[in-house]
């Protein structure tokens, strides 16, 4: 089951200010602990799941831009998460000791040249909890594109948050459900250590809650696979194709005829 890529594809673009996340996280650990300035300029531990955020992103359609604004030369400890994840960086240098290092303006710019430029972008994700992004969004649903904003809870501007179709809270993106659930019965237990179960369900879990459903096409699931890992071939895990795969983790869904196709929801 391959998906033709298509240039008119609706895709989504995913725009990082990074610096406004990680420092939110700072704060929400200890007050202090970033916006001290001699704390700012000292290389910095990694506390943003970027891999969460890009799951988040990937269950509005696939991912045709995933950039990243900020001074990269103190979050050298993000590197092998943002390389996995495919994540552009664009490196700024604030002008000053004091000034913010410009992220806000260059994202919003580049934001709106990359909606005119390309007409298959059809949601862009903000990872930020600024207000100065409320202008911006103003234009982009103008642009007749979908705007979701990603920003920590205790820091995100309630005016930045309700100016978005939609804004999901990080806390909520790192705090699944799934992870704080009883554990399952024994029989289940093999499941939590295949890495094709751990993805089936993620897939599903990320489409249900995008969608606000929670039966999901069988089809949409195998293209929300891809997405999470494009190199993900189910062969590779002992299963012949992915409905085969399917069939092997029954155990998992309940399934039902839908209008068009088979549907399936987590049990």
């Amino acid at each position: 089951m391959r998906q033709r890529i298509n240039e008119q594809e609706p895709s989504v673009a995913l725009y990082w200010d990074f610096e406004n996340l990680h420092a939110s996280l700072c704060e929400a650990r200890q007050e202090g602990a970033y916006s001290k300035q001699d704390n700012r300029f000292r290389v910095q531990e990694p506390l943003i799941d970027i891999q969460a955020v890009v799951e988040l992103a990937a269950s509005f359609g696939p991912i045709a831009i995933n950039r990243a604004y900020c001074n990269w030369q103190y979050f050298s400890r993000y590197r092998d998460a943002l390389l996995q994840n495919a994540v552009e960086l664009i490196q700024l240098f604030p002008p000053g000791g004091s000034a913010k290092n410009g992220a806000d303006i260059k994202l919003c710019l580049d934001a709106m040249e990359d909606i005119g430029r390309f007409s298959h972008i059809a949601t862009v994700i903000i990872v930020s909890g600024d207000s100065d992004f409320m202008p911006v969004s103003q234009k982009i649903k103008a642009a007749g594109r979908t705007l979701v904003g990603v920003g920590a809870r205790p820091f995100t501007n309630r005016h930045w948050a309700k100016s978005c179709h939609e804004f999901r809270y990080y806390e909520n993106l790192v705090e699944s459900p799934m992870e704080s659930a009883p554990q399952p019965a024994p029989a289940a237990q093999p499941l939590q250590a295949d890495p094709a179960a751990d993805i089936f369900r993620r897939a599903i879990r990320l489409l249900a809650e995008t969608q606000g459903d929670a039966w999901v096409s069988q089809a949409a699931i195998w293209h929300m696979i891809k997405r999470l890992d494009s190199t993900f071939d189910p062969k590779e895990h002992g299963h012949a194709n992915f409905l085969a795969m399917v069939k092997a983790y029954g155990s998992m869904v309940e399934s039902k005829k839908g209008e068009f196709e088979q549907v399936l929801r987590l049990r």
